[in-house]
């Protein structure tokens, strides 16, 4: 039944602050106005994001509250004000579902930086449910060859696009660091590949089955570093100068901390992963003594989606290495569990499995 024949619909909400608090229930369809684009879900990727906020950890999420923000659907219902998607569209959306429309920032189209955005799955109901409503302006078609399950991939990649294309730019001459063999690592990683920069990828040793994926993607090196020196190993790939850039997408201050110090003199560290604390002892000094430029990066903007787009339509993700495992939306609460239990690295949510325009 589509969504202008049903009034319900199934939600994972999260009722009020604190641990869990979470359930599915049914809810009324969002009703579909203005610039608004109802999309019936795909697939909807767990990120650590929705970890943080089933724990209670996430400061900026508001209750009660429709979980998911990384997603893919088809247009069923739009607006009397849209002009460029209509009913039947392949699509995905970004996550910024309105903005206060008149900063600096909005006026540069650098939503991620608005005071007053409303985010998808933080402020405004997102995807974890049958249907969602985004606004048309972040709204994208998908190109034919790009499906579903891939696009729900879009979100966390365009976030990796903003940090290695906008924020800390690298050309294939870099050695790159990248920290962390998560989702967010991995991407990182074959958008360093898809342009030919030598790269460096290190975890620990829970993370051996993910180093081994870096390597099947293309990693030059792989690092165990409780295993292994981290600055041996760099030093000699770099004839003891150290490597041009670092990414980081572990958010571990450990990690940090032991990389600053192997970065060229006057070569770059991009932050990326988030910190599970708002303040942390940082090596200050590395950074000042060998002008490190030390870059964070938020998010992601509209500039960064379509690079995203052609990175998935021209093959240079991998989507069966990335997608280790799909739930059903009565099965939500095993999709977070899986995730939470760090045995798979990105797990989806099937809202709709029985539609057969969602089985590629």
């Amino acid at each position: 039944m589509d969504a202008v024949k049903t009034k319900t619909m199934k939600a994972v909400v999260k009722s009020e602050p604190g641990y869990d608090h979470m359930s599915l229930k049914n809810v009324a369809v969002p009703e579909v106005t203005g610039n608004h684009v109802l999309m019936k879900v795909a697939y909807t990727g767990i990120c650590g994001t929705d970890i943080h906020t089933f724990k209670g950890e996430y400061a900026n999420a508001v209750t009660p509250l429709t979980l998911g923000h990384e997603f893919s659907g088809k247009v069923v219902a739009v607006g009397d004000q849209v002009t460029k998607v209509r009913p039947g569209d392949r699509v995905t959306s970004e996550t910024t579902f309105s903005t206060c429309g008149h900063c600096v920032y909005c006026k540069a189209g650098e939503y991620n930086l608005c005071e007053e955005r409303v985010g998808i799955g933080t402020k405004a109901n997102g995807s974890m449910a049958n249907y969602v409503l985004t606004r048309e302006e972040s709204v994208h078609i998908l190109p034919d060859n790009v499906s579903y399950k891939m696009a729900a991939l879009s979100e966390p990649l365009a976030c990796c696009v903003h940090a290695m294309y906008q924020k800390t730019p690298f050309t294939l001459h870099d050695k790159l660091l990248i920290m962390g063999p998560g989702p967010m690592g991995l991407l990182s990683l074959q958008i360093a590949k898809e342009i030919g920069a030598f790269t460096i990828v290190s975890g620990i040793t829970k993370d051996t089955e993910r180093l081994q994926i870096a390597k099947e993607l293309g990693a030059d090196i792989v690092v165990d570093t409780q295993k292994e020196d981290l600055a041996k190993v760099i030093m000699d790939a770099t004839d003891g100068v150290g490597v041009t850039k670092v990414y980081d997408c572990s958010g571990a201050i450990s990690a940090v901390n032991s990389a600053l110090p192997l970065i060229r003199k006057g070569g770059t560290f991009q932050q990326v992963g988030l910190f599970a604390k708002p303040l942390n002892a940082l090596d200050e000094r590395t950074i000042i003594q060998h002008e490190i430029n030390y870059i964070g990066s938020r998010s992601q903007n509209p500039y960064d989606w379509p690079i995203a787009l052609h990175l998935e339509s021209k093959g240079a993700i991998d989507q069966d290495k990335m997608i280790t495992k799909v739930f059903d939306l009565d099965h939500w609460r095993d999709a977070l569990e899986a995730m939470m239990a760090g045995q798979e690295l990105k797990v989806m949510i099937a809202s709709n499995p029985d539609d057969p325009d969602f089985e590629n």
